[in-house]
């Protein structure tokens, strides 16, 4: 990495996690963390839920004191939202990078005016920008699509109006929102974007190997990547890549018995943090993603949805031939 906001804030490696709703929780992050990511990005968080205070939208920024630094993702659609929910971040301490997505390409969010939807305003992406740094002294980083479909890709424009206003870096998803999560993602919009920025580019889209991160990272020369699918049931994709791009190979794949330690790591955080009901729900789709491309993995799923006991739950991972 060049000389940049990741520099001065002394991350020491260019992979993230990217945030996924409902996925990429307290628990999922330090997971991730133990395996090399640079650091650490909320779940998306509603501008106008941090304005009123909502319970919900602060617990998604609690986290613990080694997700650090720790970054917030918001959504929103107003100017004056973004305004409190900057002037909200900035009061706590443990906060250290704000981050604005103009990228998700949810029905629910998009049709509300947030999320990709305002790429269709690449001026108005560029005051959210402006507004927010009025209000902090924090970094604020980006994340956008490719545009909205394929007759409007814009992503330039809209890193540029970004920079314009004050970003310190701008992740770019090589899809429109149109295409949602299928397809290929479009590298040559990612390095179009960073060809034209001075500011760290971050690119995100199907990397699911060490192969496929040093390919983006040659391909569009960004300065960091950030993964999403790739790291649902595979934590560890981090430590590979992390190795592969400093030294060559990929670290040797995790045995079984690590695996399994992990797994059950990941249900106690998550019965810790939400509570052993709420824990065990959230555990489910985790332990699917966990037991991709192994063998009878139907019929171990079929198992996980009928467990309702943390204990049930410790006993069953244990009995999964890996």
């Amino acid at each position: 990495m060049s000389g940049n906001i990741f520099k001065k804030l002394g991350i020491k490696n260019n992979i993230l996690l990217s945030p996924m709703a409902g996925v990429t929780d307290r628990a999922f992050r330090e997971i991730c963390l133990d395996y090399g990511v640079a650091y650490s990005i909320s779940e998306m968080v509603s501008t106008k839920g941090l304005m009123y205070n909502n319970a919900k939208t602060i617990q998604l920024i609690q986290h613990s004191k080694i997700e650090t630094p720790f970054c917030v993702q918001i959504f929103g659609n107003d100017l004056e939202s973004f305004k409190e929910a900057a002037k909200i971040l900035s009061s706590y301490k443990d906060i250290d990078i704000i981050d604005v997505n103009m990228g998700c390409p949810a029905p629910k969010i998009v049709n509300n005016g947030a999320g990709s939807a305002l790429m269709k305003n690449p001026s108005f992406c560029g005051k959210i920008v402006e507004t927010i740094k009025m209000y902090t002294s924090l970094p604020v980083t980006v994340k956008i699509r490719a545009g909205w479909d394929n007759s409007s890709i814009n992503a330039v424009n809209v890193a540029r109006c970004c920079e314009s206003a004050g970003a310190d870096a701008i992740a770019v998803h090589g899809r429109t929102r149109s295409q949602m999560y299928s397809g290929k993602c479009n590298l040559d919009i990612i390095k179009d974007v960073k060809s034209c920025l001075q500011i760290p580019v971050i690119g995100n889209g199907d990397i699911t190997s060490a192969a496929s991160a040093e390919y983006m990272i040659n391909h569009t020369l960004c300065d960091m990547i950030s993964i999403a699918r790739g790291a649902l049931g595979n934590p560890w994709i981090f430590d590979k890549i992390n190795s592969f791009l400093k030294y060559g190979k990929s670290s040797e794949d995790i045995s079984a018995e690590e695996k399994i330690k992990v797994i059950k790591k990941h249900i106690l955080k998550l019965a810790e943090y939400k509570g052993e009901h709420i824990g065990i729900k959230e555990a489910r789709k985790h332990i699917c993603w966990y037991l991709k491309n192994i063998k009878d993995a139907s019929k171990y799923r079929k198992t996980v949805f009928c467990l309702e006991k943390l204990d049930d739950f410790l006993n069953f991972i244990d009995n999964i031939g890996y």
